[in-house]
This record gives structure tokens, C-alpha cells and sequence, in this order.
């Protein structure tokens, strides 16, 4: 289940034109969620907009939206499906925060097979 949430949100991202969208495997790292899905827009309308796909996307397909926090502001939304985390970043807030870099033992996941 969690893979397909987690294609699920990768490509909701991607569809809506996100940015530099990596997936880090939180799984013995953090008991936060098994996965995090970081990407960036370049205006806080796209950031909200890529937010609202993700939660639109994981409503239709059954799967809970526990949280969509920074909505309003749009310079940095976390969608949190559970065990999938999604950070959506302004891209001038993306280099400041760094969560790639603050969860460094985290490895990343390859997306390739994404449909």
C-alpha cells in the first residue's frame, strides 16, 4: 500500500511541474513516516497548487489525508498521508531548510518505475 501512496504522490508532484523531486526512505530513521517526498515550485501559487493535487489525488484514491499544514502561506506545505510525507517548498525555502541534508542518513529512493 505504501508504494503505491507513494507513486501516487511522486506523480501528482510531477505532474503539476514540481521541481528537483527526490524521495528519501525514512525506514529506520525516523518513526515520523516510512517515506518523505521533497520537491519545489517557483511561486507560492504553484507550491499551493502542487499541495492540492497531492491531497486531490490521495482523496480519490482512498487514502486519508491526516494533515496539509502551511497551506495559507504556500512558502513551505507539508502534505502528511501517513506513511508518506510529502514537503512541498517554495524554492527559496528549500535551500534554507535542507531536510536532505538534515536527515543525511536517510537513503534515497529511484523513482523510475513511476506510472
Amino acid at each position: 500500500m505504501t508504494t503505491s501512496l507513494l507513486t501516487l504522490a511522486y506523480n501528482a508532484a510531477d505532474d503539476k511541474k514540481a521541481e528537483d523531486i527526490v524521495v528519501l526512505n525514512m525506514e529506520g530513521v525516523s518513526i515520523i513516516a516510512d517515506q518523505f517526498v521533497i520537491c519545489h515550485a517557483n511561486s507560492e501559487r504553484q507550491v499551493q497548487s502542487i499541495a492540492r493535487e497531492i491531497a486531490d489525488q490521495a482523496s480519490k484514491a482512498g487514502y486519508a489525508v491526516k494533515r496539509l499544514e502551511g497551506f495559507d502561506l504556500g512558502r513551505w506545505i507539508l502534505v502528511d498521508l501517513g506513511d508518506v510525507v510529502v514537503h512541498v517548498f517554495h524554492k527559496d525555502e528549500r535551500g534554507y531548510y535542507n531536510l536532505e541534508k538534515h536527515w543525511g542518513d536517510a537513503p534515497f529512493l529511484e523513482m523510475a518505475d513511476k506510472e
